[in-house]
């Protein structure tokens, strides 16, 4: 057997176990023997074993491998004892480059049974471990139903389990450790739910034994959720009957009474009666005869005739209790079976103070609202099914009598001599008004109601109650009256008003009421305008403004005013109206009816507008008198400057710009004598042109571009005269920088404004910069000193031989004509 190394076919034949190590001593392979000592994964189990045997195997292992292959005999393996008793035998063998292992397994001594027997045989979950790596040696069927899944070390249990098994990141609790072989085993418990599920509260009973240099863990767990279960139904149980000071207990013939009182019993077992005697399990309740109410002795000696008897009942009675004075205790026995016909009687005392509290409470809360409703200024009269049983003091007042005058009659007593009146019929859930009449003989109104309710005079009889509400309104009837005739006088005043008068139902603005002078604003009878829309009232043209406005007017809470122009054959009226929401009665602010009042004023309009127009016209009558003015002063202004230069050539040159600014100050006024609002710029352009030819004695070559838009675009009122003294300089400038060239002017036109280029021969100096001039009196300083920065744009340019200026106008320094509608094209 133990010759040279045979095949690997010839060791899958050898019943005993057999493993090809590496060089390493690791496994290669295994025969099935082997696979099936050491489990499916051979090479796993092989280094598990390793690891259990410890230090003795490893040291084997190489002294047998280093004596082989020195040549020498290997010494003898040391015995192995496994988890399920068995012993292994090792024998080492060289096949290069590999080894050969050969175990042969002995049978466990038959007088001790295996380990593997007794943990079959125990219900509890079990299991052996090796606490230093933790592999898992040996565990029944019950531990094996605790997780799902075939694990080798403790490490593959969930995280639970292996805290129940004293086992935490990767070695055993220092508790276990710290365990000596006179101690007790550790107990731990945690709640555990199983693979199936179900919660179960486990408890672990857990032992280190050490041997021989090695540390197993054994442990026994236990399910304690059955314990649990009842302990905490228990407590369940007492916090119920301690709530409710609920008093148990159980009798049975055999044992006696098993259970006395709980915490809060109306009794207690054992306690001090007066006269120093001491109550016995025996008399159950722990109440002497001498606490309870001399009342209350028929239902106590009852009480105990069926405790006697077994039989069952249900008891109510009082007691006087020393501390707690008076108390109410409700006794209940029931008589019942236990498992094997064993017989058993349960008595609950409850402590219904709290409810016969409640009874009192309850009728001095009756007593509290009949003080409150004999207070009240509304009648208040009770009727049962004899008559009349309770009037408050409002009532008593109301009908000038007392409760002993009518008590027992019917309501009739206090109605006239009336078959349809409501004390005479069947009364219903409406409120309603009639007359009533005084024990005094007083007459008088009343509004009121009658609620019918139920009342239970006695055990199973229920009888029908009426209690009337009634309120004196024979002062309001009064008033009610006065405030009609008040309206009548209202309507009259409002008829016979010149003012057109409409109210209006709020959310149609349909129109409820008119007058006179409305259903003539309407050309139609008050009685065809009721019910009318508003634009029935101002006509279609106006309906959808008129409806707009009263919508508005329901939101605000102030008048609103509105003009409407009516047809009114070849003419239209004008009419000034006033609209206003009225709230409601009840004091709400929702608008319920919306008032109109308009008044004509087409003829104070019209004289309004005449008025106006004089004015206008006297303005512009003046307006265009201080411009001639104006105009014939500036030029006489420009004759006497002329006067000046002629005499005085040494200034004749600065003299001569200075007439041609008032010159063109003065065409810009001459202008607007003829014309009032806007000048169109095709006017001023003609004009300052005209007049630059005339100072200056050139001619300047002009032409137009825009069609139509010469006569649209405009000059503002206040723009007229800098842009006018701007145009007149730039010509001016044109002209002395020219030469005596011709000097070109075009004016062009379209939607977005309005250009100017002055063209002149000439070149303009090297580096020269428009926005480098500095504002001045003439020239381009003054014309960037007058131009408006936002809507004006200035250029000069150097085009070929020309000098090119372009001047560009966009609003507002430029206007629409308002005499003329703009063109689109």
């Amino acid at each position: 057997m133990f010759g040279p190394p045979a095949s690997t076919a010839l060791l899958d034949l050898v019943g005993d176990p057999v493993l090809t190590l590496r060089a390493d001593l690791s496994a290669l392979r295994a025969n099935p023997a082997a696979r099936e000592w050491l489990g499916a994964d051979a090479a796993e189990g092989w280094r598990l074993l390793r690891h259990a045997a410890g230090a003795r195997l490893e040291s084997w292992l190489r002294e047998a491998a280093h004596a082989i292959d020195a040549g020498r005999a290997p010494p003898l393996a040391p015995p192995l004892k496994l988890a399920d008793g068995q012993r292994a035998t090792l024998h080492l063998l060289r096949e290069r480059p590999n080894w050969v292992l050969h175990a042969r397994l002995s049978a466990a001594d038959p007088g001790e049974p295996p380990l593997a027997e007794w943990l079959a045989l125990l219900p509890l979950p079990a299991l052996l471990a090796d606490a230093a790596s933790g592999t898992l040696l040996r565990h029944n069927a019950a531990f094996a139903g605790l997780y799902a899944g075939a694990p080798r070390h403790l490490n593959d249990l969930p995280d639970l389990l292996q805290a129940l098994l004293g086992w935490h990141r990767g070695m055993p609790l220092p508790a276990l450790t710290a365990q000596r072989p006179q101690d007790g085993p550790l107990i731990t418990e945690a709640e555990y739910i199983d693979p199936q599920g179900q919660h179960r509260w486990l408890q672990a009973r857990l032992r280190l034994w050490r041997h021989a240099g090695r540390a197993l863990l054994l442990a026994v767990l236990e399910d304690h959720s059955t314990l649990h279960e009842r302990d905490l139904a228990h407590q369940q149980l007492d916090a119920l009957m301690d709530t409710a000071a609920v008093g148990l207990a159980t009798f049975q013939p055999e044992a006696g009474w098993l259970k006395a009182h709980r915490k809060g019993s109306p009794f207690k077992t054992g306690s001090k009666q007066p006269g120093g005697t001491t109550g016995t399990a025996g008399s159950l309740q722990g109440i002497s005869r001498e606490i309870v109410e001399p009342a209350s002795l028929p239902e106590f000696e009852r009480l105990q005739r069926a405790l006697k008897k077994g039989d069952a009942v249900e008891v109510r009675y009082a007691v006087r209790h020393p501390e707690l004075g008076r108390r109410w205790l409700l006794t209940r026995v029931a008589p019942g079976l236990l498992a094997g016909g064993r017989r058993s009687t349960s008595v609950v005392t409850l402590d219904v103070t709290a409810q016969a509290q409640a009874e009192n409470a309850l009728l001095l809360r009756a007593e509290s609202e009949r003080a409150v409703l004999d207070s009240v200024l509304v009648g208040i009269v009770t009727v049962g099914p004899d008559g009349i049983e309770w009037m408050n003091r409002s009532a008593r007042r109301m009908f000038g009598c007392e409760l002993e005058d009518v008590q027992g009659q019917p309501m009739g007593v206090l109605a006239p001599e009336d078959d349809e009146h409501a004390f005479h019929t069947e009364p219903g859930a409406d409120v309603f008004e009639c007359r009533l009449r005084g024990r005094d003989g007083r007459e008088f109104w009343v509004i009121g109601n009658a609620v019918q309710t139920q009342r239970e005079d006695g055990p199973g009889k229920v009888t029908q109650q009426l209690t009337y509400a009634l309120l004196d309104i024979d002062r309001r009837r009064q008033a009610e009256a006065q405030s009609r005739l008040a309206q009548a006088s209202l309507a009259r005043i409002i008829e016979g008003a010149p003012l057109a008068i409409t109210l209006h139902e709020a959310q149609s603005l349909r129109i409820v009421k008119l007058n006179h002078a409305a259903a003539t604003l309407a050309g139609r009878p008050e009685a065809a305008m009721l019910g009318g829309t508003p634009a029935q009232l101002f006509g279609d043209e106006q309906g959808a403004q008129v409806v707009a406005d009263m919508r508005e007017a329901l939101e605000s809470q102030t008048v609103v005013q509105r003009e409407y122009h009516v047809p009114a054959g070849n003419s239209t009226r004008i009419w000034d109206a006033r609209l206003l929401h009225l709230a409601g009665v009840g004091g709400d602010d929702t608008p319920e009816l919306l008032l109109l009042v308009a008044s004509d004023v087409t003829e104070q309009r019209a004289a309004e507008q005449a008025r106006l127009q004089a004015a206008i016209s006297q303005r512009e009558l003046l307006v265009r008198e201080v411009h001639h003015r104006i105009k014939n002063n500036l030029q006489g202004v420009a004759g006497l400057l002329q006067q000046i230069a002629v005499r005085r050539p040494e200034v004749a040159g600065v003299l001569k710009e200075a007439v041609g600014q008032v010159q063109a100050i003065a065409q810009v006024y001459g202008l607007q004598v003829g014309a009032s609002g806007p000048l169109v710029l095709k006017r001023v352009f003609d004009a300052i042109v005209g007049s630059v030819q005339r100072m200056q004695g050139r001619v300047i070559t002009t032409a137009a571009e825009g069609g139509a838009l010469m006569e649209d675009w405009c000059l503002p009122e206040a723009e007229a005269i800098p842009i006018a003294l701007s145009l007149n300089e730039l010509l001016g400038n044109a002209l002395r920088h020219s030469n005596g060239a011709q000097v070109r002017c075009q004016l062009i036109c379209d939607m977005a404004g309005i250009t100017v280029e002055i063209a002149n021969p000439g070149r303009l100096p090297e580096g020269f910069a428009l926005q480098n001039v500095k504002s001045g009196v003439s020239g381009l300083g003054l014309v960037r000193a007058l131009l408006p920065r936002r809507s004006a744009i200035l250029s000069l340019e150097q085009q070929g031989d020309d000098v090119v200026c372009r001047l560009e106008l966009i609003p507002p320094s430029v206007v629409h004509n308002p005499a003329i509608k703009p063109s689109s094209g």
